[in-house]
């Protein structure tokens, strides 16, 4: 064929593909972004997510329990049931799926594919970096903060780790940042306010239903709207002054003096409590030893029971200060193997990307010192939008706070919740030093961008579980407490 006859093939295909090409001829630049980054999570997410024909950490437990409940084995587990549900839900649909046989183990008290257990977690954490996406663009009305929000999250390990395996805690974010993302567009959306508003107390009801801890982000809502409802309260002149400089004429939050009382009680209260009592009901008929109160009851003494943060109750427990530097990482998967090449290690890390992770912390650090200049009165809009700074501080300290009053050991992917409002306080700035028409600015910008997706890159391995010598996995775990 000469290269006329080609031009002449390729033209009638393009024409015979024009009305299914249409509609994305249509997307912005900003919808094909977003959707770039949807691939690219999805296909981290999925790629070889069969390998380790094993349970991986935690998954001895949420894999095993969700199948219990399609064999109808009763179990107790000390969390709520909705996490289990879906990876049930998970397993039933993939084991209707052809599975190779070195993929496939009883390990959960069935035969059961690695994918059937795993591929909903991988899905649904696919869409995260989207989520938090949403919530940066209803903050600001600002494509490119969205953009750079999302691209973040997406270039994060610790959210990558968490959803490659039948664990909750992709599902516990999720949900509770679905919740924040519905409040925000209820309070944009005052003629269908209240059915919005429905739709976030059935997320911070379902977010509750994975961990008792997804009640932060209620808690975090809880505190903004007391927040700005207290303007409409009369108090003594000073006070009233200190509170209106708190809360200055903003865009968004102004709007939480618009849902009144019985909105709040019936979306914000009423509904996430009768959704968490509901899906509770096919757990108690499963497992009719406890009934609804007694099985709460439980739940609270097996977490009063586990011990302090001590290497003697779990060589990976670590208290809530350390998280803020990531101090110690959690090793959800080791092994070696000899290959032709010799001695190859398989690791698999929940930890963030170090850059990103650093930069973050000190990200939220403005926020906080911000906060505070705010409380008296100075000007802090060069930095951070007024109304972001409550929403990002409030929302961060809902998470973190009550850690600190915990007794039980805990584990770095216990600040996830914290973390992501961390990320969207360090997207803002780089948002900002990219549009600065200072040379510096942007070249901050640029230069953090590039550092964060090489430190993606390099610790990748430990994310995927891609095989490494003793070398690579060396330098990936640079402090003796990150192993």
């Amino acid at each position: 064929m000469d290269w006329r006859s080609f031009q002449v093939v390729l033209s009638r295909y393009l024409e015979f593909c024009s009305p299914m090409l249409a509609p994305f001829r249509r997307f912005s630049g900003f919808q094909w972004g977003m959707l770039g980054i949807f691939l690219f999570s999805l296909f981290l997410r999925f790629w070889n997510l069969s390998q380790f024909n094993t349970l991986v950490f935690d998954e001895v437990y949420y894999a095993k329990f969700a199948n219990d409940y399609l064999i109808g084995t009763p179990f107790f587990q000390s969390h709520p049931p909705l996490s289990q549900y879906l990876i049930a839900f998970g397993i039933w649909l993939g084991s209707h799926l052809p599975a190779s046989p070195d993929t496939v183990n009883n390990l959960t008290g069935s035969m059961r594919s690695t994918f059937s257990y795993r591929w909903l977690n991988a899905l649904t954490g696919s869409f995260l970096p989207l989520i938090v996406g949403a919530i940066a663009y209803q903050l600001t009305d600002r494509r490119n903060y969205a953009l750079i929000a999302a691209a973040l999250v997406a270039l994060d390990g610790l959210f990558l780790v968490e959803s490659r395996y039948a664990l909750n805690n992709i599902y516990l974010i999720s949900f509770g940042l679905l919740g924040q993302l519905f409040f925000l567009l209820a309070l944009k959306k005052p003629q269908v306010q209240f059915r919005l508003l429905i739709i976030a107390g059935v997320f911070f009801g379902c977010c509750a239903s994975i961990k008792w801890n997804g009640l932060a982000f209620l808690l975090g809502i809880y505190l903004i709207l007391a927040l700005y409802n207290l303007k409409k309260i009369p108090f003594p002149p000073q006070l009233s002054l200190f509170i209106s400089r708190l809360t200055r004429p903003e865009k968004i939050l102004n709007h939480c003096q618009n849902i009144n009382l019985f909105q709040f009680f019936v979306a914000l209260l009423l509904v996430p409590l009768l959704i968490y009592s509901l899906l509770w009901i096919p757990h108690l008929i499963v497992n009719p030893e406890y009934n609804f109160w007694e099985v709460h009851r439980e739940i609270y003494l097996f977490h009063r029971r586990i011990g302090g943060n001590s290497p003697t109750v779990h060589r990976y427990c670590s208290p809530w200060y350390s998280w803020l530097i990531m101090w110690r990482p959690v090793a959800y998967f080791y092994e070696t193997a000899q290959t032709n090449q010799g001695k190859v290690i398989y690791d698999v890390h929940a930890m963030g990307n170090p850059i990103l992770w650093w930069m973050s912390f000190l990200a939220i650090l403005i926020v906080l010192i911000l906060f505070g200049l705010q409380i008296f009165n100075k000007k802090t809009d060069n930095f951070y939008p007024s109304e972001m700074i409550i929403y990002l501080a409030f929302n961060y300290m809902a998470n973190l706070l009550p850690w600190m009053e915990i007794s039980r050991c805990t584990f770095l992917y216990h600040y996830m919740g914290s973390y992501l409002f961390t990320i969207l306080a360090l997207a803002w700035l780089i948002n900002q030093w990219l549009n600065s028409q200072l040379i510096l600015e942007k070249t901050t910008g640029v230069v953090t961008l590039v550092l964060i997706i090489v430190a993606f890159i390099h610790w990748s391995p430990i994310y995927l579980g891609i095989p490494l010598s003793d070398l690579g996995f060396k330098i990936r775990l640079l402090f003796p407490n990150w192993i």
